[in-house]
């Protein structure tokens, strides 16, 4: 596609603040001035590191495929993609797509606690000599680990996976991260969300839907079993986490009250509920009419930053929410793990072994995954009109829409086509056709339930309003637009399957515009001639 200078500056600069980023993380680890570096060894933070932000992209990544994929017939990719097409088969079996985003959104937490301990700068870090207002701006505010965590190990591969579905999920290190995913809900460590689910069903009027038999009596044991065992820990890691707030004894900054704090806390996980919830109901009320969406002033106003302008405001949300949120993590991450000094007295006065483990952030972890994340993005899949219409929802999609606007992450873009390139990746549509092509050959998508959790991603296949109150005018040029763009690509393309896919799609375009041609006509009182 042309290449827009202003996108090419914010590109350059993005790319400029990554690798200063990077250099200033490792510089910390050099120097011993991470939590785990200090604590254990320099070498040991760095590869926890690399490894939980290579594991971190690989589960951003598989989760954009594993959404996007269940319309699509595995046997057109059977053969082709092996890999995929084993784990879809498990995958998007019965409840087994909920079962693995649950288990996913708690990993995600998890590796952000990890990356954060092992990168995180200590109190009064100083490394590199760097002037004070740097200082503060990527040491104390922790933008240098935001930036380099959103471009390297989320929106890279999500941009990827999106349109690579096939390529990025046939790999075994996507099967491993998908079972351990699983795993994870297996546990039942997460099964209290199983119970905010019949909850919130409750208050909305509607049935918890599945696409199982109902349970027998030994599988009816065994849930309720591990729902009241989760509600159990997730009490206990509210137990410790507060307490050790109100004794001061997280890695919290020095200086804020213990009440500040957790005020502080709760606030924060508030933030991430909205941005969380925001999502699930800003693809939710795309699929309504435009008198439902505008409910009030402020759902009005919203649905005009979303849905205008071609639509463009949704993934520019997308885009500034996963900065948004991040950023909560990382803070969350600081404000939960706990911390203690070599003379004061463990947590509750457990043991050192459980004081090693609260010490790991995985209790912080744990509370932010059920009640910041999933309880939300339930509450907002069964009230998305609430959710619209509140002025907190439009405040933050101000900010979202802000943050993406800045560039400040474009670098991931650079960074998605290096990989892209790399690896070898080609879009979906050069294996198993469009949508159209599918059906037209007896392989037509099936409606697609992509769960009720779909987490942070980009969602590959998500509805868009359509906008068929434009004036012809407008709809022709969006049109024409489109042809362009494909025309740039398919000269861009390296392979003669890709080229293929680009002129059959080139020629839905053409049918369209041929079709709103006609529909002008008679719009106009013209005879069309059949």
């Amino acid at each position: 596609m042309t290449s827009d200078p202003f996108n090419t500056v914010k590109e350059i600069v993005s790319v400029f603040l990554l690798i200063f980023s990077l250099i200033v993380v490792h510089a910390l680890i050099i120097d011993e001035q991470t939590n785990l570096s200090d604590n254990v060894h320099p070498a040991l933070a760095a590869v926890a590191l690399w490894g939980a932000l290579i594991w971190l992209s690989m589960v951003e990544g598989s989760q954009a495929s594993m959404v996007g994929l269940p319309p699509v017939d595995i046997e057109l990719y059977r053969e082709s993609h092996p890999i995929a097409a084993k784990i879809c088969e498990r995958g998007h079996k019965g409840d087994n797509l909920d079962r693995y985003l649950m288990g996913r959104q708690f990993m995600v937490l998890a590796l952000v606690f990890v990356i954060n301990m092992s990168g995180a700068p200590i109190a009064d870090a100083d490394v590199l000599n760097l002037p004070t207002p740097l200082a503060n701006c990527f040491l104390k505010s922790g933008l240098a680990m935001i930036l380099f965590t959103c471009m390297i190990g989320q929106l890279n591969t999500q941009v990827n996976a999106s349109h690579c579905m096939l390529d990025y999920l046939n790999d075994h290190f996507a099967t491993f991260t998908v079972w351990v995913a699983m795993g994870i809900e297996a546990s039942g460590l997460l099964h209290a969300s199983y119970l905010i689910q019949m909850i919130v069903a409750k208050l909305a009027g509607k049935p918890v839907e599945s696409n199982e038999e109902p349970r027998d009596a030994f599988g009816n044991i065994c849930y309720w079993g591990k729902i009241v065992f989760s509600c159990a820990f997730l009490i206990f890691a509210f137990t410790v986490t507060l307490s050790a707030l109100f004794d001061g004894k997280t890695t919290m900054w020095e200086g804020v009250p213990t009440v500040i704090a957790v005020i502080f806390f709760f606030g924060l996980m508030s933030v991430v509920g909205m941005l969380e919830g925001m999502q699930i109901a800003f693809f939710a009320v795309a699929k309504i009419t435009e008198e439902e969406r505008n409910a009030n002033v402020w759902a009005k106003w919203a649905c005009e930053l979303l849905f205008g302008n071609g639509g463009r405001g949704l993934p520019g949300f997308m885009i500034g929410r996963q900065l948004c949120v991040v950023s909560c993590f990382f803070v969350i991450a600081r404000v939960t793990t706990v911390d203690i000094e070599d003379d004061e007295d463990n947590v509750l006065g457990v043991g050192d072994g459980a004081q090693k483990f609260f010490e790991t952030g995985l209790l912080g972890a744990l509370i932010t995954t059920i009640v910041a994340s999933i309880a939300w993005q339930l509450v907002a899949g069964a009230f998305p009109l609430q959710f619209l219409g509140n002025p907190i929802t439009y405040g933050l999609l101000r900010i979202c829409l802000f943050l993406e606007a800045t560039g400040i992450c474009s670098g991931a873009w650079v960074l998605a086509g290096i990989h892209k390139s790399f690896a070898g990746f080609q879009k979906d549509e050069v294996y198993i056709g469009t949508a159209e092509e599918r059906a037209a050959r007896g392989h037509g998508d099936k409606a697609n339930d992509a769960g009720h959790l779909v987490g942070g991603a980009f969602p590959a296949n998500a509805d868009l309003p359509d906008y068929e109150d434009d004036d012809f005018d407008t709809r022709r040029k969006k049109i024409s637009t489109n042809i362009d763009d494909l025309n740039e690509q398919m000269a861009e393309a390296t392979t003669s399957g890709e080229k293929d896919a680009y002129e059959k799609a080139i020629k839905l375009e053409m049918n369209a515009l041929e079709k709103l041609n006609k529909a002008e006509a008679v719009a106009d009182g013209d005879k069309v001639e059949e």
